[in-house]
């Protein structure tokens, strides 16, 4: 567990990259969903870049501090408050539900290139600054962290998502049925190790590969 003062460190350096990237996250689907064809996200006044639209209390403030806390600051998992989308409303439901929910992951990529980007310019030593440097490695991160995790195969995430506009109508409809036990099931494989075994490979090469990109290393 972190000691109170590099917990308030810790805080201070990731609040911002792990807040965007959790809310930004849930504006694209929003985004998306209006491009093909569904407007309720953006009826309800979801389609913003204000993360204060769609920040949750539990799960982008208390349940991000906890694990930070009682990982030792190795792990970090949130959510925001979902962006509502009417799938039936889209121009073409099956189709379409595949963009939108690439549109969240896609931010994840986006926003993570957008730190490596940073890093690079705070790690040169004629306009380096230590505090943005460590923000910009947390905000690289997070949302390869995040992007990894979405993009996992299980309803309700992304990945689960996209699974079901890729399958056949009938396989589609028997996986869409596991949604009500996709949460449960990602719990489970978080606190048993799976889920990090899991990731961790593929986080470490996204990761690698951005920074790379970006002549990082």
């Amino acid at each position: 567990m972190l000691d109170p003062n590099t917990l308030i460190q810790t805080i201070a350096v990731a609040a911002l990259p792990v807040i965007f990237a959790i809310t930004l996250h849930e504006a694209a689907h929003g985004y998306a969903a209006r491009h093909f064809g569904d407007p309720t996200a953006w009826q309800m006044g979801r389609i913003s870049l204000n993360p204060l639209r769609h920040i949750d209390p539990i799960g982008t403030i208390l349940i991000p501090l906890l694990i930070l806390l009682f990982s030792g600051g190795k792990f970090l998992f949130g959510y925001a408050k979902p962006v509502p989308v009417d799938f039936g409303r889209l121009r073409n439901p099956k189709r379409d539900m595949l963009w939108v929910a690439l549109a969240g992951p896609a931010a994840n990529l986006f926003m993570a290139c957008c730190w490596a980007l940073l890093l690079k310019w705070t790690s040169d030593p004629a306009t380096g600054s230590n505090f943005l440097s460590e923000m910009s490695g947390i905000g690289l991160i997070v949302n390869c962290v995040l992007m990894v995790l979405n993009l996992l195969p299980l309803p309700p995430l992304d990945g689960g998502r996209i699974a079901v506009s890729l399958l056949p109508h009938r396989l589609a409809w028997r996986f869409a049925r596991i949604e009500p036990w996709g949460f449960p099931i990602l719990l489970l494989l978080l606190f048993t190790g799976i889920l990090g075994a899991l990731m961790e490979p593929v986080v470490d090469f996204s990761i690698s590969l951005i920074a790379s990109f970006f002549g990082l290393y």
